[in-house]
């Protein structure tokens, strides 16, 4: 009886948030941003190559972001990646913004739409109001 009441209580929490209003992308919206890469096995020259050409730049254009606000965040410490948060009008914004860095190409994205705190504290009352009401 527990497990279909559980049940019951998640089938109306999802029809609540499914008939709510999608979440806009509008300006302001943040995005987690994670690149990563796997190994790389290269020679001392094409290594070089790769550092001047594509790792320092991309870092310099990381700084740059963070240093005018664009970006919060940095490399975890002993990993090939990148993990910051950006915030952007679109979608599209975040995709040019990752598209015109020298690494992007040669490393695995993957960006998470994050919905601010107020906002789902926002949609928790409203559940918690029509729960009480049932």
């Amino acid at each position: 009886m527990m497990f279909r009441s559980i049940y019951i209580i998640s089938a109306f929490v999802a029809s609540l948030m499914f008939l709510s209003p999608l979440v806009s992308h509008a300006a302001g919206t943040k995005y987690l941003v994670k690149g990563s890469s796997g190994p790389v096995s290269l020679s001392s020259a094409d290594m070089v190559q790769l550092l001047e050409n594509v790792v320092l730049p991309s870092l310099d254009q990381l700084a740059k972001w963070e240093k005018e606000g664009k970006i919060t965040g940095g490399l975890p410490v002993g990993q090939r990646a990148f993990v910051f948060i950006v915030e952007a009008s679109s979608n599209e914004e975040v995709d040019q913004l990752l598209r015109s860095l020298p690494i992007w190409g040669g490393m695995e994205w993957k960006v998470i739409p994050l919905q601010s705190f107020s906002g789902r504290e926002g949609m928790e009352k409203n559940i918690l109001s029509e729960l009480k009401k049932k």
